[in-house]
């Protein structure tokens, strides 16, 4: 049947809303909890930051690469199979990531964790689209994001709790939500879209986009922690040149295309992944950074500063559902647009007054004003980008948005990495990542640190102040 005409029940699609919040959720407190135990990860794994790193980025690559593979996929096979197929495979990765005894293993179940978190994100977006009418899809969209930041909010508090036992509790915590999430999808989705036959998958174009992505981070990190002068920086970084242009010419020729350029001829459709691109590049390395100023510089442990962190998300929980119910009445570019400004506005904040002596209330309130902008912005975007395409381009049109914020999200990370570390003695800088300065420190101590966390933070201004401006030109017809 066709889904012009669909009208879905009112239990299936609550059910299909269930379904992807849990979704949301898992991975969220996942990203949380992770980002808390890293420095533990440094000190027990007895790796360097360039692989402490990599653990991290390794999740991200592996989604963004395959995020509109998996949004093809979804188009060809069925949005419930590969929902419920990537939650089972989550849930397995992440038992077997606790038990990894080195970097290396985690980074390989990092990885598998990545692909199967593409093949939820790709899917959750247009399951939801699907299964609610219009009017009702920004409040739909804002629970989702509202169970997003609930579980950033638990995912920092059960980091501290799970690493004050042991860091393999961080993975093994998410088991028994997998399970349930599961067996959950597998009962309640169903097909309500008339899949598309004869669709072939975009090998070329995903391995120009993996390789040239890879060269990028490996340089970035690489070049931060280690310096820029070295063979393997510049070769990530030739690679970067060379195959992102190439994968921008397999894609205006290949047939069914990884990323359909097309779509981007929709103003609203282009400049609303454009918004979400930079609200990614603004925020997504903020709460990364504030686990290592909490611990390194403040000197507090696991558990306090998973607890200090919580203002970040939490204000997003409020914020997220809010916004998407104003999408549904009112105009979704200006929605957002105020969004990114509140954004930029708390970055600024913290990249011009936090330092080694700051209060914390002070630091809590830039937090709680960074995560309302976040919360505004990401749902009346989300559907703004939703509702500009058709029923049949839904797949593609979720795996685009969902890879171009998660393209903005590894390039926060890695720009961090490679302002921080850059401004910190080698030393100094392990010292400050492992949590093992053994006392908070001065503000003479914290200074070098403090600069280039500064600088961090200030260029995630500046990338929401470009984003608040696409979004404000996105055209009326964003709705």
């Amino acid at each position: 049947m066709k889904a012009e005409g669909l009208r879905v029940g009112l239990e299936y699609k609550w059910g299909a809303l269930s379904c992807t919040s849990i979704g949301a959720l898992l991975a969220s407190i996942n990203g949380g909890s992770l980002i808390v135990a890293l420095p533990a990860l440094l000190r027990e794994l007895h790796t360097g930051l360039f692989s402490l790193v990599w653990v991290l980025l390794s999740y991200l690559l592996a989604q963004t690469a395959l995020t509109l593979t998996a949004g093809r996929i979804a188009d060809v096979v069925g949005r419930k199979r590969l929902y419920v197929g990537g939650f089972a495979l989550f849930t397995v990765v992440s038992l077997l990531a606790g038990f990894a005894g080195s970097a290396g293993q985690l980074i390989a179940a990092r990885t598998l964790m990545g692909a199967a978190g593409a093949f939820m994100m790709a899917t959750s977006s247009v399951i939801v689209t699907d299964a609610f009418p219009s009017r009702e899809l920004g409040r739909a969209l804002g629970i989702n994001m509202m169970m997003a930041a609930a579980g950033s909010t638990l995912g920092v508090v059960v980091g501290g709790v799970m690493t004050s036992i042991s860091w393999h509790w961080v993975f093994w915590f998410n088991v028994p939500l997998g399970v349930a999430g599961t067996v959950w999808a597998a009962a309640n989705l169903r097909e309500v879209v008339e899949l598309e036959k004869g669709q072939r998958l975009d090998v070329a174009g995903n391995l120009a986009f993996l390789g040239g992505l890879t060269g990028l981070l490996v340089a970035l990190t690489l070049g931060g922690v280690h310096g820029w002068g070295s063979l393997p920086v510049a070769a990530g970084f030739g690679a970067a040149a060379l195959l992102f242009p190439l994968f921008l010419l397999i894609e205006a020729r290949a047939k069914d295309p990884m990323l359909r350029l097309s779509t981007f001829r929709d103003r609203a459709f282009a400049f609303g992944n454009i918004s979400a691109f930079l609200n990614s590049v603004a925020r997504f390395a903020v709460m990364f950074m504030f686990v290592f100023f909490f611990i390194g510089v403040r000197g507090y442990d696991h558990l306090m500063a998973g607890l200090l962190l919580v203002p970040l998300a939490g204000v997003m929980f409020v914020a997220a559902p809010v916004s998407g119910w104003l999408a549904d009445r009112g105009e979704a570019r200006a929605i957002s647009t105020v969004g990114m400004l509140v954004t930029a506005a708390g970055l600024f904040g913290m990249g011009t007054l936090v330092d080694a002596g700051t209060p914390y209330w002070e630091i809590a309130l830039l937090m709680a004003v960074v995560g309302a902008g976040s919360g505004v912005f990401n749902s009346p975007n989300t559907r703004s980008v939703m509702s500009s395409v058709g029923p049949g381009e839904r797949g593609v049109a979720s795996g685009t948005r969902t890879l171009l914020t998660n393209v903005g999200g590894v390039l926060s990370i890695a720009l961090a990495i490679s302002i921080v570390a850059g401004a910190i003695p080698q030393e100094e800088m392990f010292e400050i990542f492992s949590g093992t300065t053994g006392h908070p420190l001065s503000a003479e101590e914290a200074e070098p640190f403090v600069a280039g966390f500064h600088r961090a933070l200030l260029l995630g201004a500046a990338a929401s102040l470009l984003g608040a401006v696409f979004s404000a030109l996105r055209g009326r017809s964003a709705g």
